[in-house]
């Protein structure tokens, strides 16, 4: 495996959109409390449920 290192003139910046209110928009156009909003988000990995294929209506 080649490993390549870019300097930072050479990276791009990367855009992070996030869906607000039923559309789409980028971070970078949040005001700075949006933003700050934004970075305090707690992320998660929703797991299988323990009790198999069972539907939220049967609970």
């Amino acid at each position: 495996m080649i490993e390549v290192e870019l300097s930072d003139d050479e990276r791009q910046p990367c855009e992070v959109w996030t869906r607000v209110m039923g559309y789409h928009r980028p971070t970078s156009s949040f005001n700075i409390g949006k933003q700050g909003e934004h970075l305090e988000r707690k992320h998660f990995i929703e797991t299988k449920s323990l009790d198999g294929d069972r539907s939220p209506a049967g609970h």
